[in-house]
């Protein structure tokens, strides 16, 4: 090795990413597998118990009755029931159907969208963890992992709009509703809770649904580096690219319509809750508009959830242009790049060239006539060749990967941090043209 090289870091070897059936994994697979398997029924088990399998025609109708009957329904009896002599108007009725009306589109976006990719895919080769896309027996620990944060973000977010939602109904019972009948406040208190809880877990596990998807999609982005440390062939990194990009694509054509409507129908409703509460500002308290704060923060972490997936999943994709060239550079300036023999070769014929030319410069014409039958130092051109031929690849693969980096794409526009950059300014504007309209002190 020259003093000039510049070695690779050491990293532990691990099975290739093509190759399931390592006989390293082969004791623990069953068991990694049962677990693996079990996350996935209990998620396919709270996914089917809210209505998102509509695999027959008895299932899609089940689905539907319960969703007219608990998003449609019970919002409008319960606001029919309620009774408050001393409130003034739009506080408690138009503004509990105007939250309803949010509720039950957000809700049947999400029904709608993911129970349509349930159908056609299933939920393994939705998730891309089936056993011919996911590579189950690699990344099985790392799929159980996500699956957790999948729970875990899903119950935490819920468990902090619920307890505002309580806080909200028992101030307005207390409050407004006329007493005599408490039994009837119950009940109203209870339907409220159970109407809300659906629509609200409906249009959550939607959107997490689908982060979780780029989440596990991710997982296979970051190991790509780690796959150009192993010493295989280009061929094997183009291949794998190109399995990415297939996926990256399937998951855009099959999410862009749900991504778009939930974007364009949360953003609809926020402008007409502002636009509510700011012309109503007089008697808008949290007790007769709280829902809209619920309603705003449960949209929003639902957004979240989208656009933090859709995001991650473009930048990762953009990334392995830079993991590509790293990886080029430091092959590059590895001596292991070249041939031993043709490295010492090449050091001779250079000492062998130096001293002739020394010679050459010292010596008269007649002298340097006794060097005509005399053989020049060869090189050794099939050596050359190779080298050439294996860095000539490598700057073909880094070129392709560069110039198809790819991203998660919604009708052709690619979502990445200058579109979301676009998005929020946007919004910004619209905001400001709102409260210009309403809080706004006009100039004479």
């Amino acid at each position: 090795m020259s003093q000039n090289s510049c070695p690779l870091p050491m990293s532990t070897p691990q099975a290739p990413l093509i190759d399931d059936q390592d006989s390293k994994h082969n004791l623990v697979q069953p068991q990694n597998d049962v677990v693996l398997e079990q996350s996935l029924n209990i998620l396919e088990t709270v996914l089917n118990f809210f209505g998102f399998f509509q695999i027959s025609i008895f299932t899609t109708l089940l689905s539907w009755v319960v969703f007219i009957s608990l998003a449609i329904a019970l919002p409008v009896l319960r606001a029919n029931f309620l009774h408050c002599s001393h409130c003034e108007k739009f506080e408690i009725q138009t503004f509990d159907l105007q939250v309803a009306v949010f509720q039950a589109i957000s809700a049947a976006i999400s029904l709608v969208c993911i129970s349509h990719n349930l159908r056609k895919y299933g939920l393994r080769k939705l998730l891309f963890v089936d056993r011919h896309h996911g590579y189950v027996y690699q990344f099985r620990e790392q799929y159980m992992q996500r699956i957790k944060i999948f729970y875990r973000f899903l119950g935490s977010w819920f468990t902090v709009c619920l307890l505002l939602k309580i806080a909200r109904e028992l101030a307005r019972l207390m409050i407004y509703v006329d007493g005599g009948s408490w039994w009837q406040s119950i009940v109203i208190f209870f339907v409220s809770l159970l109407s809300w809880t659906y629509t609200t877990l409906i249009f959550l596990l939607g959107t997490a649904l689908f982060n979780l998807v780029g989440n596990l999609q991710v997982i296979h982005f970051e190991n790509y580096g780690k796959l150009l440390e192993k010493d295989l062939d280009v061929s094997v990194y183009i291949e794998e690219h190109m399995r990415l990009t297939n996926y990256l694509s399937k998951i855009s054509h099959r999410f862009r319509l749900f991504l778009l409507l939930q974007f364009l129908f949360v953003s609809v409703c926020q402008f007409i809750t502002l636009l509510q509460t700011t012309e109503n500002q007089s008697f808008v308290n949290f007790i007769n508009a709280g829902d809209f704060a619920v309603l705003t923060i449960v949209q929003i972490v639902g957004l979240v959830f989208c656009l933090s997936a859709a995001a991650k999943l473009s930048h990762r994709a953009q990334g392995l242009g830079s993991v590509a060239s790293r990886w080029h550079a430091l092959v590059t300036c590895n001596s292991g790049d070249a041939p031993p023999s043709f490295s010492a070769n090449n050091s001779g014929i250079l000492n062998d060239a130096n001293q002739m030319g020394s010679y050459f410069a010292s010596c008269s014409e007649s002298d340097l006539e006794s060097f005509d039958n005399q053989a020049y130092p060869t090189i050794n051109h099939t050596q050359i060749t190779s080298v050439m031929s294996t860095y000539h690849k490598r700057q073909a693969f880094v070129a392709y990967v560069q110039s198809n980096t790819g991203g998660f794409t919604i009708f052709g526009w690619l979502f990445d941090r200058v579109l979301v950059n676009t998005i929020f300014f946007i919004e910004l504007s619209f905001v400001m043209f709102v409260l210009g309209k309403t809080i706004a002190i006009p100039v004479r």
